[in-house]
């Protein structure tokens, strides 16, 4: 599985399972230390690791709650310690939660900006910090920010923030030779996307796409790998819509 070590050390944040997990074995099999980052689920991320090293990689496991800013210090402080620097971070930690806007609870807003927002402020105002020369920053926004369907209306504007703030610091990076980027998933076969929706919500879904079948979270890796490898380094301040053309 894994290529020749690269030297490179990404961090990927709520990496224990989905397309987290799916991206920390991607971006090992490419030669990539990775930091599997975690909230709460300690053993999932651990047997990503386990996974991870009996193919040849390298990695670890870190916890840290994104939406916290002295956690995600530490996440840093700990891979620069350990490795001695990082390359890479990929913000993939995030929730979703549906609601008519008129129905949001004060409660389900908070989480979702708390963690897709704050959160990947949190670690971006990190990596603008510490990411070495030439290093990668690659987002999660989502496809429902062009999509726009109802119920979805918060959850999208967490995402247009994470699009909006990845074209500003693309910017602001400016002579250092890192690249920010952010790749918005359409349909994806995840626990998270999956739960609570009927077989036959999910069908639909799947037949949304000119390709009929919901996206695997190994599509959306292949994404993120190849913004993160050599290939993806002449593209900048871009979004990325890994969705199989469903928009």
């Amino acid at each position: 599985m894994n290529e020749q070590a690269n030297n490179k050390v990404a961090i990927v944040t709520g990496a224990s399972r989905g397309i987290g997990a799916a991206v920390a074995k991607r971006l090992a099999a490419d030669g990539f230390t990775v930091v599997v980052n975690y909230a709460g689920s300690a053993q999932a991320a651990e047997a990503v690791v386990n996974e991870i090293v009996a193919a040849g990689g390298n990695a670890i496991s870190a916890q840290a709650d994104v939406a916290n800013a002295a956690d995600t210090k530490r996440l840093f402080d700990r891979t620069e310690e350990v490795y001695g620097g990082v390359d890479v971070l990929v913000n993939n930690a995030g929730v979703m939660s549906l609601a008519p806007i008129a129905e949001l609870k004060d409660e389900d807003f908070d989480r979702l900006f708390d963690i897709n927002v704050k959160g990947s402020y949190n670690t971006m105002r990190q990596a603008a910090k510490r990411l070495r020369r030439g290093g990668r920053t690659i987002n999660f926004s989502s496809s429902v920010v062009g999509l726009l369907q109802p119920t979805y209306g918060p959850y999208a504007a967490t995402k247009a923030a994470i699009e909006a703030t990845t074209m500003v610091l693309a910017r602001e990076l400016r002579g250092r030779e890192i690249t920010v980027n952010a790749v918005a998933p359409g349909p994806t076969a995840t626990e998270l996307f999956l739960n609570g929706k009927s077989d036959e919500l999910v069908s639909h879904l799947a037949k949304l796409s000119p390709l009929e079948r919901l996206g695997t979270p190994e599509d959306i890796a292949a994404a993120v790998a190849f913004l993160a490898g050599p290939d993806g380094a002449w593209i900048n301040g871009q979004v990325l819509r890994s969705n199989g053309g469903i928009i």
